[in-house]
Formats: structure tokens, sequence, C-alpha cells
């Protein structure tokens, strides 16, 4: 199961699709059964969590939050920030609606045990990116940012 959590407006004010757009991801990236939450934000409160969990400052774009084992089928939660997904998708030159799919999936990857702290987990991780985006008929987000999505 999956549930979208639509906590900022401009989430929905800037994709009226918002929310199927982040089932459609969350679905293909589920690789496992379970039950994830996924927290469409603003920047202001992905800080709050940035600062608080991982002792970094400032905002980032995406967040997940995996559940211990003992919480099965809980998988954990997801989420994610506007103004730098926004920000980011700018700058990358893609949609965002483009952009909130490759991280929704992203920080699905990560509740299901996928990593990218080492070169070889990377690789791995962003290989499992590039399949699942490539479903939904989405370009390499890790390819070369010349060419919009």
């Amino acid at each position: 199961m999956i549930e979208v959590q639509i906590d900022d407006d401009a989430w929905s004010d800037a994709l009226v699709e918002v929310n199927d757009l982040t089932h459609e991801a969350a679905t293909i990236a589920m690789e496992e059964e379970g039950v994830v939450t996924i927290s469409l934000t603003d920047d202001d409160t992905v800080a709050d969590l940035n600062q608080r969990f991982r002792g970094k400052a400032g905002p980032t774009n995406v967040l997940s939050f995996p559940s211990p084992e003992t919480a099965r089928p809980f998988l954990g939660d997801v989420i994610l920030a506007y103004g730098v997904c926004t920000r980011e998708a700018d700058e990358q030159g893609k949609t965002l609606a483009a952009h909130l799919q490759h991280l929704v999936i992203h920080g699905l990857l990560h509740l299901q045990g996928f990593d990218h702290v080492g070169d070889c987990d990377a690789e791995v991780m962003e290989a499992r990116e590039r399949t699942l985006l490539a479903r939904l008929g989405l370009k390499d987000p890790y390819a070369s940012h010349d060419e919009p999505d």
C-alpha cells in the first residue's frame, strides 16, 4: 500500500496529477510487499528532518527513513522537499514531474536496502533506477543533462 501525503500545496498547484505521478513511480519501485508513506512537503520541514536525523544543515531533495524489520509490513517513509526538487528540475532541464518520479523511485529503493555510498553500490542502485525510469518512459537522470525529459 502506498500512502501519499501532500503537506505543501505547492506540489498540487504545480502538478495537478501529483498524486497519480507519485503512485505510478512508487508502484513500479516497490519490489517487495509492504506499506510506505510518501510525504510531499516543503524545504523547511525537510531541513528540520535533515538536521535532526542526519546532522546536516539545510534541506535536501529526498529523505528516506527505512523502518526496522520488526515494523514490517511498514517499509518506511520517503519525504520530498518542493523547493529543492523544483530548483533541481530547472537546473537539470527536466520537468518537475520527471524529477518527482525519479526521486520517489530513488527514495523507495533506499527503503528496500539499496544505497549509493560506495561506487559499487551506486552502480547497482543507479542501474535499477535507470531500468525503472525507462518503464515510465523517462530518460536516464545520470546521463548528460543537456536533453530535457
